[in-house]
């Protein structure tokens, strides 16, 4: 039925972003093999569409990674925004873990379902009201990964100052191997 329903929508990449918020939504009502199974079909197709729209990747997985965590950045530069993320993020982490691990509908799971829908809405308010763009996601799919560290690095302290961590001139981040320095002799 659902599959019908996906087919009613023209465009092939909102049709994956469609399949993820209803692999997001099956959570919430308690379908968690079914669930993951429509997120991974929404998430695997939206990796195509990213690799479609640039033919002129050619890195590997660290260098992928690294364009997935820049254009997080990029695209979260409101402050309110960013304030809301660093509350929501978690809460969706959590919710995600505890809607996976705990038998549905039990006490636990409802306390993972609120933290998980309270988190998607703060970071839907973040992006509607004050940054006025688009959740990441929708451009690029490895945001559902990169978000929550890019996150957890400004949680901690971690964030674009941190040595190794440099901005080329096309606004990439690049992460760097930073040895440390020889003890000077003498």
């Amino acid at each position: 039925m659902l599959r019908k329903a996906l087919s009613f929508i023209g465009d092939a990449k909102q049709r994956d972003i469609a399949s993820m918020a209803a692999g997001m939504a099956s959570l919430l009502v308690g379908n968690k093999l079914g669930g993951l199974s429509l997120f991974a079909k929404g998430a695997i197709g939206l990796e195509g569409h990213w690799r479609a729209a640039h033919p002129d990747f050619d890195g590997n997985l660290l260098d992928r990674w690294n364009k997935a965590i820049a254009f997080y950045e990029r695209t979260h530069k409101n402050e309110t925004n960013r304030k809301l993320h660093l509350v929501g993020i978690p809460f969706i982490v959590g919710g995600a873990a505890g809607l996976l691990l705990f038998v549905p509908f039990g006490p636990r799971w409802w306390v993972s379902w609120s933290s998980f829908a309270g988190g998607w809405v703060l970071n839907f308010i973040g992006h509607g009201v004050f940054e006025k763009s688009a959740p990441a996601f929708a451009d690029d799919p490895l945001s559902f990964l990169a978000g929550p560290v890019w996150e957890f690095q400004q949680l901690f302290g971690r964030g674009k100052d941190q040595p190794g961590r440099v901005m080329t001139d096309d606004g990439e981040v690049r992460i760097i191997n930073v040895q440390p320095a020889e003890p000077a002799l003498g």
